[in-house]
């Protein structure tokens, strides 16, 4: 079974306000608990780093929050978050991720922002660096096709809405903020480059899912803010958001009759389709951009195994599986597969990840090294200790960062060296 018709099976109808009818409720189980393409972890020990991977799959810790990355002079941040790869052109990659320090923890300073750690083509790291500071909430965010990040602010308090700034990944050119993308509590965004637009998600249990049509692609300063509209057939349609800033009516509030997303976390673009999460109801969610079609793939209600705590997302872009990540629930990276299957990929099997949740997942450009973090994950500092305005003494843990290697089903595998006979 191809994604396409995978999907086709979900449910594509009111999804968006959480009631479901008998004959929705069955379409919406299309995507099946299975083994999965990595086979089951049942009976797998922890490794030396407490994750329990399928066979063949090693992990290393890249950064603990609060020490400084190996083989730099950079801190890295506390309550890491969304993250990306970009390839260096020599071989190499920068794995830039967010740091999710919200304002009013910090009496509403802003203590966030993003770092960005290189990788030569043998990945080691040669460096590490921040390149955007001077921001609070950075959730989530998203990779460009012409290579910046765009980190989101998660802000939930006016007249300090969140905001998107977009980044440069190797540190050489400022950030800056794109107002155009609107003024609200921001998780994620992703980039369609075939009809150059970004879509992104709203972390509020009355959110939106939003289109963002530039007015001179992949110029960011201006452009046409939208929201989605699903009909009981699943066919999309766009309503305009007046007024961006969300200065005379928070934005969520602008278009009667949108789809209302219940946390929206993650989003994914891939081949034609975006992927995103929603939190307050454990659902993974897609739209058909080419036939503007939205489908539902996987229901939680109940939480419902494996698959439960939805929150940041990422595409292996050489299998098409998608990776979920899980904020709570078993504190594990589970993937659904073209196939239908939903299985866990890895957990987390320490107690002291107790609290914490799975956030960044992401691939290196050769798709053999998968990244991701515990937020508030074991280190040896606490987050008030490398953070000192930092007020919730609710979370001590600042956090930390992994890589996994492995043979990913849809890594580059590099052609076979050539032999040319002498010459005789």
């Amino acid at each position: 079974m191809d994604r396409r018709q995978f999907l086709r099976n979900g449910l594509i109808g009111a999804a968006g306000v959480g009631v479901l009818s008998t004959v929705e409720m069955t379409a919406a189980y299309a995507a099946e608990p299975g083994v999965g393409p990595y086979g089951s972890l049942e009976g797998i020990n922890p490794d030396a780093n407490g994750i329990i991977l399928p066979e063949g799959f090693t992990s290393r810790v890249i950064a603990t929050s609060g020490d400084l990355v190996s083989n730099t002079s950079h801190q890295w941040h506390i309550f890491p978050d969304g993250a990306a790869t970009f390839p260096d052109g020599d071989g190499g990659w920068y794995y830039v991720c967010n740091s999710e320090v919200f304002n009013f923890m910090t009496n509403f300073e802003s203590h966030g922002g993003a770092s960005s750690v290189h990788f030569n083509k043998d990945a080691e790291v040669v460096d590490a660096f921040p390149i955007l500071e001077g921001s609070h909430s950075n959730c989530a965010g998203g990779p460009t096709p012409w290579g910046t990040w765009l980190s989101c602010e998660e802000g939930f308090f006016p007249p300090l809405w969140g905001k998107v700034w977009e980044c440069d990944p190797t540190g050489q050119n400022a950030a800056v903020e794109r107002d155009s993308l609107g003024f609200f509590a921001h998780e994620a965004v992703a980039v369609d480059p075939v009809d150059e637009k970004l879509y992104l998600t709203q972390d509020k249990n009355n959110g939106l899912l939003y289109r963002f049509t530039p007015d001179s692609y992949p110029d960011l300063s201006n452009g046409l803010l939208e929201a989605m509209i699903v009909s009981n057939n699943g066919d999309v349609s766009w309503g305009k958001i007046d007024d961006p800033t969300g200065a005379s009516t928070p934005t969520e509030e602008q278009l009667p009759g949108a789809f209302i997303t219940d946390g929206g976390e993650g989003i994914w673009y891939h081949n034609g389709w975006i992927w995103f999460a929603t939190k307050g109801n454990n659902r993974i969610h897609s739209v058909d951009l080419r036939n503007q079609k939205y489908e539902l793939i996987w229901d939680g209600i109940d939480d419902r195994q494996p698959l439960t705590g939805v929150d940041n997302v990422t595409v292996e872009e050489g299998s098409g599986d998608l990776f979920v990540a899980e904020d709570g629930g078993n504190m594990e990276l589970v993937v659904i597969s073209p196939e239908g299957e939903v299985a866990p990929f890895c957990r987390l099997a320490d107690l002291a990840h107790e609290g914490s949740e799975m956030t960044g997942p992401c691939f290196n450009p050769n798709r053999d090294r998968l990244y991701f973090s515990s937020q508030r994950g074991p280190s040896n500092k606490q987050a008030i200790e490398v953070v000192p305005a930092y007020t919730d003494g609710g979370h001590y843990n600042a956090g930390v960062t992994y890589e996994i290697s492995g043979p990913f089903r849809g890594r580059v595998i590099p052609p076979p060296p050539t032999t040319t006979a002498a010459p005789t």
